[in-house]
């Protein structure tokens, strides 16, 4: 399994409209994918490393895929429109990283 993970930064200007994000960017993600993908998980930033740091990131999201062919065959078509989109709820590009989900 594999985990696709799009990371929003957070700084003093960035914005990032939570509400659009959670009730209509990740439904059409989630509609324009269908089975192919087997989970779909959102991290909100609270804090960083040092109490009061700011997180990172203002939020993050992880997409699980069975296999990354699955991952490309699904997600390829609906780049240009999930990136269209970014212009609703957000002034800064996630930082994508693709991973090999490793369990215990």
């Amino acid at each position: 399994m594999i985990k696709v993970s799009v990371m929003y930064p957070s700084g003093k200007d960035v914005k990032f409209d939570l509400d659009y994000y959670k009730n209509n960017h990740l439904p059409m993600v989630t509609n324009a994918i269908g089975e192919a993908l087997k989970g779909l998980e959102l991290d909100l930033g609270l804090g960083g490393r040092v109490p009061g740091e700011p997180a990172p990131y203002v939020a993050i999201a992880h997409l699980k895929f069975d296999s990354l062919d699955t991952f490309k065959a699904s997600f390829a078509p609906h780049v240009a429109l999930f990136a269209e989109d970014l212009k609703n709820y957000s002034n800064v590009k996630g930082e994508l990283q693709i991973s090999e989900l490793i369990t215990f």
